[in-house]
């Protein structure tokens, strides 16, 4: 690889909140990345040391702004938090925990909906817990139904209040059997984080296998959890008294790898993700591999670039082991390149198609069919919530000013205008420091041209 050339964008510094940049399109992405832990992992093993009686040392934590609302809401309830022995490592001492106030709790909480799931842990550490109003990326309804019901069968009392909602353990809390209607993410941490200390033996069925939960169950485990993974998604866990504190690595982000992949894939660009791993991409690389994409593993990375022209493919987000739905935003950047009608279902949010009002601005033909598509065969059930966008290419996309809309729909904007001839105008930025680390350093190290406006 040609190394690209320096652009001159003072970035040192992150871009200020509501930052705007201006982007010059029209040239391949080209250069290397490094991808630290996911920061699905790292805020939940966070959260967990609150379990623990002892210390915990977590590597390779990103910089991002998720992982210090989660450190500012550890802080207020007690815990130490200092850097580690390693850059990337932080040192999290639960051994002084405390109630907080419910104005420091929502002055840290902000968007997050990392509180959560303190609940548990709190609720065996000190009785009780506030969690103030929750908030998050705007890609459709995420209910907390799943997480108060499971803590309600451990013997929670959850009292809804205007400002939050509280919760008690008057009588300790006892392992259930919990059978998720749906195999969601937070509401299986949830089960893992309040389980682990619980009286007696928790069966969670339908549970989700992300490769994130596993990372969590090995965090649990080395902190002296009894945690096994049985066939058909059940998770047995046999509560403990006590645990302790864990040294570990957080598992690279697979979304962050996934999201530079495409933008190879949509610039005509190759990227070097340093840190990505082939075992938890293989339904990602399939679909990459299907749409013109080429990619080699090698032993500290993967190099991804396009292979000749993109083609269409079919997708159907799902739950892993399927294709992740924030893996299907920036995929459809790069399709709008490619040379036919491609089709993607979203069946895990209802409102993640939004950020292609934009794309369409910026010359895309992508039709959202808000109620899904009735016809051909499918690999995923359909489900009530589900979307459908047809994307038909190839068209060349011209420069807008857009205003990024969320996490995974403003990278997608972003990579957008790198792919499209012509300066446009991103607005709102700042929220890419939620998933992104160092975001503005690496589309400069990759070759991008832009300016922060302000």
């Amino acid at each position: 690889m040609t190394t690209p050339p320096r652009v001159a964008v003072d970035d040192r510094v992150p871009a200020p909140a509501g930052s705007v940049l201006a982007i010059r399109g029209g040239r391949p992405l080209r250069g290397r990345v490094d991808v630290k832990g996911a920061k699905n992992l790292a805020t939940k093993a966070m959260v967990a040391t609150l379990l623990g009686e002892t210390a915990s040392t977590l590597r390779d934590v990103p910089d991002l702004s998720d992982v210090a609302v989660v450190r500012s809401l550890l802080e207020v309830h007690g815990v130490t938090v200092t850097e580690g022995d390693e850059p990337g490592s932080l040192v999290l001492d639960p051994s002084e925990v405390e109630s907080a106030h419910y104005e420091e709790i929502d002055a840290h909480a902000g968007a997050s909906r990392i509180p959560i799931l303190f609940c548990g842990p709190l609720l065996h550490r000190l009785g009780q817990a506030f969690i103030p109003d929750l908030g998050g990326c705007r890609i459709g309804d995420r209910p907390i139904d799943f997480h108060l019901d499971a803590l309600r069968k451990f013997g929670a009392v959850v009292e809804k209040q205007p400002s939050g909602i509280r919760l008690s353990a008057p009588n300790g809390l006892k392992g259930a059997n919990i059978h998720l209607p749906y195999p969601s993410v937070g509401a299986t941490e949830q089960v893992l984080l309040t389980a682990v200390r619980a009286q007696g033996v928790t069966e969670l069925r339908n549970a989700a296998i992300e490769p994130e939960i596993m990372d969590l169950i090995a965090v649990l485990q080395k902190m002296g959890a009894i945690i096994s993974y049985e066939p058909n998604r059940v998770i047995l866990i046999e509560g403990v008294e006590t645990l302790r504190g864990y040294d570990h690595r957080a598992i690279f982000d697979r979304n962050e790898a996934a999201s530079w992949a495409c933008a190879a894939l949509a610039t005509d660009g190759e990227i070097f993700v340093a840190g990505a791993k082939q075992q938890e991409m293989l339904t990602f690389l399939n679909v990459f591999r299907k749409a013109g994409g080429w990619f080699d593993v090698q032993e500290d990375g993967i190099l991804f670039r396009r292979e000749g022209e993109l083609k269409p493919v079919i997708v159907e987000t799902d739950v892993h082991p399927g294709f992740m739905t924030d893996w299907q935003q920036p995929l459809i950047v790069a399709l709008t390149q490619a040379e036919g009608r491609s089709i993607v279902h979203e069946t895990v949010y209802e409102n993640r198609f939004g950020f292609t009002q934009a794309l369409v601005k910026m010359g895309a033909d992508i039709e959202v069919h808000p109620h899904g598509l009735q016809d051909g065969p499918r690999r995923v059930p359909r489900r009530e919530l589900e979307q459908a966008a047809v994307i038909t290419g190839p068209t060349p996309l011209h420069a807008a000013d857009i205003v990024v809309p969320d996490l995974r729909g403003g990278y997608s904007h972003v990579i957008a205008a790198l792919t499209a001839e012509g300066e446009s105008q991103v607005s709102g930025v700042d929220i890419l420091s939620r998933g992104y680390e160092k975001f503005l350093d690496k589309l400069r190290a990759l070759g991008a041209d832009f300016d922060v406006v302000r």
